[in-house]
């Protein structure tokens, strides 16, 4: 707190008298920088003394406690952040991420009900689910759930296509797609990869502008035809935000949407399991998730000329 002071300022008056400052933008970027682990190599050490005790394991050597990352660090460069408790995996000494490296080499125990990794959930909603073990399940159907038209209908006005939205290739975890470099790896705006197939039957040729459609929302993104996509699928790899070359759509008049203007939660019983080891909500980590493999869009042609 008297950190986060010295950096934003101090309120004076009202329910925040002499709390930290969170007037300006800055501030609050500040803030959310000092009171994670990830960024604040204090609390790490912190976090991993706390972790230490309860678990009866030693994490010595993994915290860099002097490590502060500011605003104005962000806005330099891309900057890697500090081990942290939050996570489970370890980048001390300039180790890329690798997740559950701390449950492993430190023997910190898995949030499970056994302390281990298990496969078998004995739970009444499990077994009703028949879902005690891993198995497999079909995407949904949402010609029948939702009445799209099915996957592989239409032609030049547009075909139907499953939607996936993969990890992105190119931006530093979700940030910094804007970064010079991330541009120059990529072709500097939205893009969506479809099978040379699929692009035929709707008349798209690589780098054309398209617009994926769906029940959810609109995305305007260039085209990538590849070989490597199957046909029937589709990839727009998340993290693709509304900052760079993003036109406005046909369909709706507003800009062109994001990875996400097409997917929506749909909530199934077991994703309300609380109280049960790991199966207690936990945000980022439980809880109702995205549909990976379920969401279909239709994807046309669509003009050119595009405005911003």
């Amino acid at each position: 707190m008297d950190r986060l002071r010295g950096m934003n300022g101090t309120v004076h008056g009202g329910v925040a008298d002499g709390r930290p400052s969170l007037a300006r933008d800055t501030d609050m970027c500040e803030a959310i920088l000092a009171l994670s682990g990830t960024t604040n190599g204090h609390l790490a050490a912190q976090g991993f003394a706390t972790l230490a005790r309860r678990t009866g394991t030693g994490f010595d050597g993994l915290a860099d406690e002097h490590k502060k990352i500011t605003f104005a660090d962000t806005q330099a460069r891309p900057v890697p952040v500090t081990t942290s408790p939050e996570w489970s995996g370890s980048e001390t000494g300039g180790r890329r991420y690798s997740a559950f490296t701390i449950n492993v080499e430190h023997r910190k125990p898995w949030h499970t009900l056994t302390g281990r990794q298990h496969f078998f959930l004995d739970h009444d909603w499990m077994h009703e689910a028949g879902e005690a073990l891993p198995i497999y399940r079909p995407p949904l159907n949402m010609t029948v759930l939702f009445g799209e038209p099915g996957i592989g209908e239409g032609g030049e006005q547009g075909i139907t296509v499953r939607y996936l939205t993969p990890h992105s290739k190119w931006s530093i975890h979700s940030e910094y797609q804007d970064n010079l470099l991330m541009l120059t790896l990529s072709r500097g705006g939205p893009t969506i990869w479809m099978s040379p197939a699929d692009a035929a039957r709707a008349g798209i040729r690589d780098n054309d502008w398209v617009e994926a459609l769906n029940r959810n929302g609109v995305v305007v993104a260039r085209a990538i035809v590849s070989h490597r996509m199957p046909t029937g699928t589709v990839y727009m790899y998340h993290a693709q935000e509304r900052v760079v070359d993003v036109p406005k759509s046909e369909a709706s008049g507003r800009r062109g949407g994001i990875h996400n203007s097409l997917t929506r939660l749909m909530i199934k019983p077991t994703h309300l399991i609380g109280g049960y080891a790991q199966l207690s909500f936990a945000f980022n980590y439980l809880g109702p998730t995205g549909n990976q493999r379920d969401e279909i869009t239709v994807i046309r042609r669509r003009s050119q000329e595009v405005d911003y």
